[in-house]
């Protein structure tokens, strides 16, 4: 379980494909602090620590996650978003995230908003996946890239997004431009809701 907060972005130093796994290293701040099996979100995809080494660890994707995600287009140097899993004792200062990416979203522009930016993401719609949850509403949570963001101007295949300067500098939302593939995560209590609400009706 991850909030949204982003704690640094870790640079990919190595993708090793095996099979149809793919085995990402990276590098952080708080490499030395991780333990085999733990799990760190990547752009919003929760993955398992399987490797230590040499101030670096390992991460592996497998053909689910890839085919779902952004990470299957990162290339050696690139930065990826990161956040270690909640502890129950802290602060939930973004929202409920799982980490389990439901679809990506393309970039259809970047406007700047006297200091800040403001995105605006097309993802595929599809009514039956829509009736599940799978949608965006004004002001709700939605997470792009493992960042927890609020909603705006929602249709029924696009939505805004308000980025402030600290989050553009301090995650790879610096690196998005029109045409950027991002990690979709809906908010899982819309997905909830949506299905009692189906089965109260069956």
């Amino acid at each position: 379980m991850f909030s949204g907060i982003v704690e640094e972005c870790a640079r990919v130093t190595g993708i090793v494909k095996e099979q149809e796994n793919v085995h990402f290293t990276l590098q952080c701040s708080f490499v030395d602090e991780l333990k085999i099996d733990q799990s760190v979100a990547h752009n919003g995809v929760c993955l398992t620590v399987v490797r230590i080494h040499d101030g670096q660890y390992t991460v592996t994707a497998m053909k689910e996650t890839l085919d779902r995600s952004n990470l299957g287009l990162l290339k050696v140097g690139d930065l990826v978003n990161v956040e270690r899993s909640m502890m129950l004792n802290g602060r939930l200062d973004g929202h409920i995230v799982q980490g389990h990416v439901d679809c990506t979203a393309e970039c259809l522009s970047v406007e700047d908003a006297e200091g800040s930016h403001v995105y605006t993401f097309r993802y595929p719609f599809d009514a039956e996946m829509a009736k599940r949850g799978y949608f965006c509403v004004d002001k709700g949570s939605v997470t792009v890239n493992g960042v927890s963001l609020t909603v705006c101007n929602p249709t029924k295949d696009t939505f805004q997004v308000c980025i402030i300067p600290y989050t553009f500098e301090h995650t790879n939302f610096h690196a998005i431009v029109p045409g950027t593939k991002v990690n979709i995560e809906f908010d899982i209590i819309g997905k909830y809701l949506s299905r009692m609400m189906a089965l109260s009706n069956e």
